[in-house]
């Protein structure tokens, strides 16, 4: 990010922090299931579940494009907590990205669960003082909201049960702040490319993409949570997904 970026942050009326999964960046539109390029389709054998879903609600995008993490084929993070196989981090309409509470709205309609979402308990105005570092006020505001360091956190299991498939050690990727409120690509709030997002950024671990040239040809799929317990008329029972 360029410098002044924290100050940038800081002056919008809101935030929000969600945690950023390891999967692959899939978008739902009218015209089909995108990975990345939205020059044609994907045709990925990790995409099949997506494409199935798209089948269920490709009439209802109209002028939409979801975003999200598909977790179907494990990177280099694995996750014991997956609800679902998609989840959702941005909405576009035209050139305007919608606000969260518009991303979970529509979210929501789609039966699509979001990305984690991490409270803020103290506003990164806050920390604005002095002379320090814009990176160390940054710093700071992690602590403050996680409890400790956010390399700390990337060593934890996150909200979904990371760990990493090779070691079996709890990890997570990172974070993704965003203004609360809807923006375009590029709103001139700092100095970047056009193509390039200013009310939006991400922290990830030190070398966070660990999987080597061929986990194509060797992927794995995720699990989803094999039970969940649920309450009925005092009673309580196992219901398998």
């Amino acid at each position: 990010m360029p410098k002044g970026y924290v100050t940038s942050f800081a002056a919008k009326e809101a935030l929000v922090l969600t945690e950023k999964l390891d999967g692959q960046n899939n978008c739902f539109s009218k015209k089909g299931v995108f990975a990345r390029s939205h020059a044609t389709p994907t045709e990925h054998p990790w995409d099949k579940p997506m494409r199935e879903r798209w089948q269920l609600i490709k009439n209802d995008l109209a002028d939409l494009e979801i975003f999200g993490e598909n977790m179907y084929g494990i990177h280099s993070i694995a996750y014991h907590q997956l609800e679902s196989f998609f989840y959702v981090f941005a909405i576009r309409q035209g050139e305007r990205w919608l606000s969260w509470e518009e991303v979970k709205f529509y979210a929501a309609m789609l039966d699509f669960p979001t990305v984690p979402e991490i409270p803020i308990t103290q506003p990164l105005s806050d920390f604005l003082e002095g002379k320090l570092d814009e990176n160390e006020v940054l710093r700071r505001w992690f602590r403050a909201n996680l409890g400790m360091t956010w390399e700390e956190s990337v060593e934890t299991a996150g909200l979904l049960g990371g760990y990493d498939p090779k070691t079996n050690k709890p990890c997570s990727e990172g974070f993704v702040v965003r203004n609360k409120a809807a923006f375009t690509t590029n709103n001139g709030d700092l100095p970047v490319e056009s193509n390039e997002f200013d009310n939006l950024f991400k922290l990830v671990r030190a070398a966070h993409v660990k999987t080597d040239v061929h986990w194509t040809k060797n992927w794995q799929p995720a699990q989803l949570i094999d039970y969940q317990k649920y309450k009925w008329f005092g009673y309580e029972f196992l219901h398998k997904l």
